[in-house]
Formats: C-alpha cells, sequence, structure tokens
C-alpha cells in the first residue's frame, strides 16, 4: 500500500524500505516521541469487505499549557482515493480526538494537494497564510477559548505522558 511512488507526488521522498518502515513503526508504536513531548497515534484504514488495509490516518498530539493541539494527516492508497475514504477516516479520527479534549487541530499540506485541500475543507478546517519551510501551507481549526481549555487548567490526562504523573 505505501510503496506506490505517486503517494510521494506532493511530500517528496520516495517509498521506504521494508527494513525503514519496520524502523518507523517500532518507533511509532511506542506511542511518544523520545522526549514524550509529542503523542503519536497511528490508525490503518481497512476496506469494509475485504479487510485490506487501504491507508492510515495519523495523530501528533502536543500539549501547550493547558490546550491540546493535534496535528493531523491522511494518507489513501491510490486505487482507493477518490471514494472518499480519506474524508470518512478523518471524521472518525477527529470525532475521537474531540471526544479525548484536543480542540486545535491543524494540517499541513501542500498547496496543490486538491484531494488534501478537499478533506480539509471537509473537516471545517481553514487555510491560513502560513506557509511552511517545506512549501506546505497549514489549515487550522480552533474552538473557542470555551471549548479549548480544560476546566482543571491541565491537559486531558490520556495526553499526559504517565511516567510524569
Amino acid at each position: 500500500m505505501l510503496d506506490d511512488p505517486r503517494l510521494f507526488g506532493f511530500t517528496g521522498g520516495v517509498p521506504c524500505t521494508v527494513d525503514e518502515l519496520r524502523e518507523r513503526y517500532q518507533r511509532q508504536v511506542t506511542g511518544w516521541s523520545h522526549d514524550r513531548h509529542e503523542r503519536w497515534l497511528n490508525w490503518i484504514l481497512r476496506d469494509r469487505s475485504s479487510g485490506q488495509a487501504i491507508g492510515t490516518t495519523q495523530a501528533t498530539i502536543t500539549v501547550d499549557g493547558d490546550m491540546v493541539v493535534g496535528e493531523i494527516a491522511w494518507t489513501v492508497a491510490s486505487p482507493h482515493q477518490g471514494r472518499g475514504c480519506a474524508c470518512e477516516a478523518a471524521d472518525a479520527m477527529v470525532a475521537w480526538l474531540r471526544e479525548q479534549g484536543a480542540w486545535i487541530l491543524f494540517a499541513e499540506i501542500h498547496p496543490d494537494h486538491e484531494a488534501s485541500m478537499g478533506v480539509a475543507r471537509h473537516l471545517g478546517l481553514k487555510r491560513s497564510e502560513q506557509i511552511l519551510n517545506s512549501g506546505e501551507i497549514r489549515w487550522t481549526e480552533r474552538r473557542g477559548r470555551d471549548q479549548g481549555h480544560s476546566p482543571s487548567g491541565r491537559a486531558p490526562r490520556r495526553f499526559a505522558d504517565p511516567r510524569a504523573t
């Protein structure tokens, strides 16, 4: 699924080797960056009828004071694109992140990637004026202050480093 060079048309690079993927997944399965400042969440999209893996959604969670921020991303295998899979999967991911207390969400999208911009619009993200060094544009959604802050003044426990408690 992830060995299709077309998936890298907007992000650059080439498909990873099996060994590179194994190394990446061994890092990701921990759920945390090495410094424990980022929470990594990854889901596999599966075709309902065949069970075949057809894509991924990802969220990188950081905590800024009492604000939970989620960088979100999605990838759908080329043969399955254009069928609403990314919108459906990203909807489910965003709903779950909201239930968990993440109120600021953003995605970084290549300015020519119409399909990903469509997913971002579907999710309610708005194109910002922020252009990153990569050339990508930040799309963001921030809920109102009353919804975006934890009543306790601390980030929800589920996103906190369990070793810090």
